[in-house]
């Protein structure tokens, strides 16, 4: 006879949740390694002492790294997810009766006692700290890099800055990420940043001014850059760090995130290995005043002479900081740019004008030669390129890249949901602490 699955009318029910979820299961593994006791203290100042009991923010910051450790991407199907899944219920401490947080809780918290990203960042630094007594953190070099995700603009609602600035000026309310802009250009003129200067941008986001408007990844997007700093040992992430998706604000990251590591997390690495992109001398000079050798290569352009003499050609004399040309003629130091940070070098008029290499050397009445004032540094990262340990360094960097390619394939971190340079930091503060967790379960058995 076939049978049939009936309701059963009984009253009373025997479950535990703890029984319904394996021993082997993922989140159970990841449990054993979070511990929010440090933060409730830290939280605890800013509730009231007084009134109804708020929902617990250990259960919200469960439920946001459910979302990025299995890809749901969106708060409204979070919900409904933990809701539902078991596994997930017993992860965020709910048992089987407790209520799940409406989606607006998220917003209310993330624009109110989470504003900053401070408390997420305690999450980010506890887990690295976490990776750190458990020896997976302890390698002595450093991978830095930036790959850059789409904001949650539209590209084709763009314009210049005052066409933009006088259609905010037409409505009638500004949103948040616009009023977070605003603010910042204010704080600019008031307090000028020590940051590399850039042109004015071409187009601004009309809803995410401060995404910048990127063509690294095909045709032109706003964008924001995550920047990860990284061990090479077993590639766990130590600092992170969102910027708009502009070149010069790679290093500014990288600087941040190399001072914030070593006072947060301990983490002060004897080298590091970078791309191409953060080959400056500035940045070189500024690596070997703080005793960590870069294996980057050195961003040059001194062959841009539009196909006259190098600067190779010519020879340079430390001791008396001049140059010699090929036949023999000494440039000397005519002007210093500290602006620019470039020193330029000239040839007398009378030695140029019947020299038998004008043609090749240059169409000007004189020959100039400009020599940065880190120059110095740029020859050691030069030198440092011949060796073996600057090839073994090159190496290991690859697996910085991998990093990005988990972000956005299993973490689908390919579009950020929240607007403003907050939001991104928010969400890959939450991508890190997700992929560190992920290294975690991997690297350190039960």
């Amino acid at each position: 006879m076939m049978g049939r699955v009936q309701e059963q009318g009984q009253l009373f029910f025997r479950f535990r949740l703890d029984d319904h979820v394996p021993e082997g299961h993922f989140l159970r593994q990841v449990d054993r390694f979070l511990d929010f006791k440090p933060l409730r203290d830290e939280l605890a100042p800013l509730y009231s002492r007084i009134g109804r009991p708020s929902i617990d923010p250990e259960l919200m910051i469960r439920m946001l790294l459910i979302g990025y450790l299995y890809g749901i991407r969106s708060e409204t199907r979070l919900c409904d997810e933990v809701h539902l899944n078991l596994a997930y219920r017993w992860f965020c401490r709910l048992g089987l009766e407790g209520q799940v947080p409406e989606r607006s809780t998220f917003s209310k918290n993330r624009h109110g006692r989470f504003a900053g990203g401070d408390i997420l960042r305690r999450v980010f630094e506890t887990v690295v700290e976490v990776c750190t007594d458990h020896g997976l953190a302890g390698g002595t070099g450093a991978l830095a890099d930036g790959s850059p995700v789409h904001a949650d603009a539209n590209r084709d609602r763009r314009d210049t800055p005052d066409a933009i600035q006088a259609t905010w000026d037409e409505k009638e309310t500004i949103a948040r990420p616009v009023q977070a802009y605003l603010d910042d250009l204010e704080a600019a003129v008031a307090y000028p940043p020590d940051g590399p200067k850039h042109k004015p941008p071409k187009y601004i986001s009309e809803t995410d001014p401060q995404a910048a408007w990127s063509l690294k990844d095909g045709p032109g997007r706003f964008s924001y850059e995550v920047n990860y700093l990284a061990d090479d040992l077993h590639v766990i992430i130590v600092d992170v760090e969102a910027t708009p998706a502009r070149l010069s604000q790679e290093i500014v990251a990288a600087k941040e995130m190399l001072e914030r590591s070593a006072d947060a997390v301990g983490f002060v690495p004897e080298d590091i290995a970078a791309d191409k992109s953060y080959g400056t001398g500035p940045f070189l000079s500024w690596l070997f005043d703080r005793e960590v050798t870069p294996y980057i290569p050195v961003l040059d352009r001194k062959a841009q002479t539009f196909g006259k003499l190098t600067r190779d050609a010519f020879e340079y004399d430390a001791d008396k900081d001049v140059y010699i040309c090929p036949e023999g003629h000494p440039l000397s130091l005519a002007r210093i740019d500290t602006k620019t940070r470039v020193k330029r070098y000239t040839a007398r008029k009378s030695a140029c004008q019947d020299c038998p290499l004008r043609d090749q050397c240059t169409d000007a009445p004189f020959r100039t030669v400009v020599r940065l004032m880190d120059e110095e540094a740029r020859q050691k990262a030069r030198d440092l390129a011949e060796t073996d340990a600057f090839q073994t360094a090159r190496a290991r960097r690859k697996k910085i890249e991998m990093l990005f390619a988990h972000l956005k394939r299993w973490l689908k971190l390919t579009r950020l949901r929240l607007r403003g340079l907050s939001g991104a930091n928010e969400e890959f503060l939450l991508a890190a602490t997700a992929q560190n967790l992920k290294r975690l379960v991997k690297l350190v058995p039960i």
